[in-house]
């Protein structure tokens, strides 16, 4: 089987969109290169899911310098035009079989994507029937079911949980799911306010969990912020596991949590 490129844009660039394409940079000269290639030749000859192409950069220094080639061998991994991941060296195979696993978009990369798409401009009921179609598909879609989870916290939040219910610590989408069980808890605590302890910040707590509930992050983690300077003890430090919550289920780049992570910081050292 010759894995040889023949054209960039035919090989690589135009094939990326039906299937991710794994780009070996070698060269002749290059020890670890002459070992990992016939791990990456056995792989991808039994694969289903992507295609190798080896590209010698000695004979092409254009598109090794364009994709930033500094060591070999470099592995890129194309999806969808764009480099979505790599890695450098001589790796094992089982290593590189475990980060293939990883690296590989599921078959409805793209259904994600445009749901992603869906999310920011605000069409969430789109974005919903998006993702349930993808986990008709894929019922194991980790991604796919943190998306929805976070669009069905303040819909249905029984169903919400049932998404995320198996998602562990051994997973990279944890912190996620993780941040969305703390707001489900805030949101049933809301609900049940009778079982919260006495305090003189009880009264803001639950106006900073009502506010959480009409998804008022920004009143909230106000209101959270006063309660951590006065009462680490309320609800076992409460405050600061809501204020967390928030933050990882807005995203670190978001305006509110930009806004209040230096108050919040401030606030655990008073």
């Amino acid at each position: 089987m010759n894995f040889e490129m023949a054209n960039f844009e035919k090989d690589v660039i135009e094939t990326s969109y039906k299937t991710p394409v794994l780009v070996d940079f070698w060269a002749e000269w290059c020890g670890p290169c002459k070992m990992l290639s016939p791990v990456l030749e056995k792989l991808a000859a039994e694969a289903k899911d992507w295609k190798l192409i080896k590209i010698n950069s000695d004979e092409y220094p254009d598109l090794a310098a364009q994709y930033g080639i500094r060591s070999i061998p470099n592995v890129k991994l194309f999806s969808e035009g764009k480099v979505i991941n790599e890695f450098v060296g001589a790796l094992p195979e089982n290593t590189i079989k475990d980060w293939l696993k990883k690296a590989i978009p599921g078959k409805n990369g793209m259904q994600l994507n445009a749901a992603e798409s869906l999310i920011s401009t605000g069409e969430e009921d789109k974005a919903i029937n998006v993702l349930e179609n993808v986990l008709k598909q894929e019922p194991y879609n980790e991604k796919a079911k943190i998306l929805l989870s976070k669009l069905l916290l303040f819909k249905d939040n029984k169903k919400s949980q049932d998404l995320i219910k198996n998602i562990d610590e051994g997973s990279e989408n944890f912190q996620a799911a993780d941040s969305m069980r703390t707001l489900s808890c805030l949101i049933e605590l809301n609900n049940n306010a009778y079982e919260l302890a006495e305090s003189p910040m009880k009264n803001l707590y639950l106006d900073a969990l009502k506010d959480i509930q009409n998804q008022n992050f920004d009143s909230a983690i106000d209101k959270l912020i006063e309660v951590i300077r006065n009462d680490r003890t309320l609800e076992d430090d409460g405050a600061r596991k809501a204020c967390i919550a928030i933050f990882k289920y807005l995203g670190e780049e978001n305006e509110i949590t930009i806004k209040h992570r230096r108050d919040f910081g401030s606030a655990l050292y008073v």
